[in-house]
């Protein structure tokens, strides 16, 4: 399918792999021209190479480094796909430190906010923008050892859907997708972390995750970034022209409840 975005100018946020890297491969072979950024830099010098696209390195968990950002590459996108994020700190919710909370708030929730303040207004004025947020099967259904990755994705999502509320008339569609448990290299960390724990091989600790912390996970397997960059690369397209302030679940059925 044409995705009638040829010569469109996009930027991916945690670009260097996983979800984003793949949603850059679909965009660059719509005809997009793509910047990555992320803050690893080997990692991003190795997806630039492997994509052929350009790239620039950034911290944008502080404001500072957000405008630092911005100075370097300007904010002429007509496409923005925020992927950049962490899990954060896990355990008891009532013991988490300030610490634990600026880290994710910062990371998950404030850096799409401090970005959204410098692409949304040049989008709205250009009459024509794509914005899609990577939230969470967390927003919609926490876990108790997960509290501030919870809340951070929550907050993103409820930002997004007041600023499709607020600018879709004006040619800007703000999108968010949902995925859950897929195979990108945070969850490879979540479930080495696991393995260590319990004394077991990668897969067995897969298993016995889904089958312990992930019961409405129905497919029984972690998803492929393949299985979520093409409704990405659809929401950034004009082929979506009528869809904003959605938040599209792509999780295995791991959200037990309606999406409504």
């Amino acid at each position: 399918m044409d995705l009638q975005i040829n010569g469109k100018r996009a930027l991916l946020t945690g670009g260097s792999g996983g979800i984003g890297l793949e949603t850059a491969r679909i965009l660059k072979d719509e005809g997009v021209e793509v910047l990555l950024t992320d803050v690893d830099k080997h990692a991003l010098a190795e997806a630039k190479e492997a994509l052929g696209v350009d790239g620039c390195a950034a911290d944008l968990s502080t404001k500072d480094g957000v405008d630092a950002f911005f100075d370097e590459v300007g904010t002429k996108f007509d496409i923005w796909v925020h992927a950049a994020g962490v899990t954060g700190a896990k355990g008891d919710p009532l013991e988490m430190s300030d610490d634990d909370w600026d880290h994710a708030l910062n990371i998950d929730f404030m850096s799409s906010v401090r970005m959204a303040r410098r692409l949304g207004p040049a989008m709205c004025d250009r009459g024509w923008g794509r914005i899609v947020f990577v939230t969470s099967e967390n927003a919609a259904q926490p876990y108790p050892d997960e509290t501030v990755y919870n809340a951070s994705k929550a907050a993103l999502l409820s930002f997004a859907k007041s600023v499709a509320m607020a600018h879709s008339d004006k040619g800007l569609l703000v999108n968010c997708i949902a995925p859950a448990f897929i195979e990108t290299p945070m969850t490879d960390g979540m479930m080495e972390m696991r393995a260590d724990e319990m004394g077991c091989s990668i897969d067995e600790a897969v298993e016995s995750f889904l089958r312990e912390e992930r019961p409405y996970l129905v497919l029984g397997r972690r998803g492929q970034v393949e299985e979520v960059a093409p409704t990405i690369a659809l929401l950034c397209s004009n082929r979506s022209t009528f869809t904003t302030g959605a938040n599209y679940r792509i999780d295995g059925g791991a959200v037990g409840s309606i999406n409504v």
